[in-house]
């Protein structure tokens, strides 16, 4: 199993009461903890510019200018999106800024891609807010557009979202493509766009629903001839750690006084309540038998987005010290 870590950008509140100036550091220098490393193999961010659980006048930093920055001040990890929205950027124009981002890191650029889903920042920048359907078709079309470019060095593609007449893309990414992570666990439509496209997949993180959406996605490669083995099966959790039960309900209770100075305490109550059962909290023991069980599963990558993680790193000592290497 291999895993990666999300890098705090305050989408999730996360950089609440440090000041601007600051961000840099806390999100440099948790990155360079995760690149010095051997445990984690890749650093994530979402692709998001209004807050949740409730958009506040908090800073949530853009996705792909931090891809370029951790491009120049990492050496080791992946870098990824989980996960960019097709919606907000022409694909042909995404396509470009993934490989030069893939050249300045070296060759360490995953595409993690979706349809979008957040209606108010969609209609915040104008984007309208096209019917799940149309996002849909729009995701499938992108990641055409985006493939001939990586491998080919242009597309050319007339669709009922986007045309491209020999769109270029120069300098290609290193290795010749980039690894594309399709996320989200649609069963008729983006699964199936994984099935045609994937390299990773990202969806549920409960074993049962995990568990259903694999068994769709097998359905949809044997429908199309791919090869089901071909691609890797992920999910992301949170995760909140301590030595007794205890030791992890005082740092979840932490958590919700800390969401409560910038949301509604209806909306922190929620966040807490949608945390609280989830197999990356409890004991270091819980955590491993929970994430043990996703292996069996067939999942082979976790990524792990760990709460309070610009002010304190209990959590994440624990999940570096006894969780991840009983899982390697």
């Amino acid at each position: 199993m291999d895993f990666g870590l999300f890098i705090p950008q305050g989408w999730r509140q996360d950089l609440t009461g440090i000041a601007p100036a600051d961000h840099w550091s806390v999100m440099s220098g948790l990155a360079r903890r995760a690149d010095e490393g051997d445990l984690f193999s890749s650093i994530w961010v979402y692709d998001h510019v209004h807050t949740v659980p409730e958009p506040v006048e908090e800073a949530t930093h853009e996705a792909w200018s931090l891809m370029a920055a951790f491009a120049a001040s990492t050496s080791r990890v992946r870098l990824g999106q989980m996960c960019t929205c097709m919606g907000y950027r022409n694909p042909a124009y995404l396509a470009k800024v993934a490989a030069t981002v893939d050249v300045v890191s070296g060759g360490r650029v995953d595409m993690g891609i979706g349809a979008g889903w957040y209606e108010h920042e969609w209609r915040a920048y104008g984007y309208g807010f096209p019917r799940a359907g149309e996002r849909l078709t729009m995701l499938d079309e992108g990641v055409e557009i985006m493939k001939q470019m990586w491998e080919t060095g242009s597309a050319t593609f007339a669709g009922e979202h986007y045309t491209v007449d020999g769109a270029m893309c120069y300098p290609q990414p290193l290795a010749g493509r980039l690894p594309t992570w399709v996320a989200g666990g649609g069963e008729k439509r983006t699964l199936r766009t994984a099935a045609k496209y994937a390299d990773y997949t990202n969806f549920a993180g409960e074993p049962e629903a995990f568990a259903h959406k694999s068994t769709v996605l097998e359905g949809h490669c044997r429908d199309l001839g791919r090869d089901y083995a071909e691609i890797t099966r992920s999910a992301n959790f949170n995760v909140v750690l301590g030595e007794t039960d205890g030791e992890v309900e005082e740092t979840i209770t932490r958590y919700e006084e800390h969401l409560r100075r910038t949301v509604s305490p209806e909306a922190a109550a929620q966040e807490i309540a949608s945390l609280r059962d989830t197999p990356g909290v409890g004991t270091p023991e819980q955590v491993v038998e929970k994430l043990g069980a996703m292996g069996a599963l067939g999942m082979g990558y976790a990524i792990f987005y760990v709460p309070l993680i610009s002010y304190e790193t209990r959590s994440l000592d624990l999940l570096e010290q006894q969780v991840l290497p009983a899982l390697r």
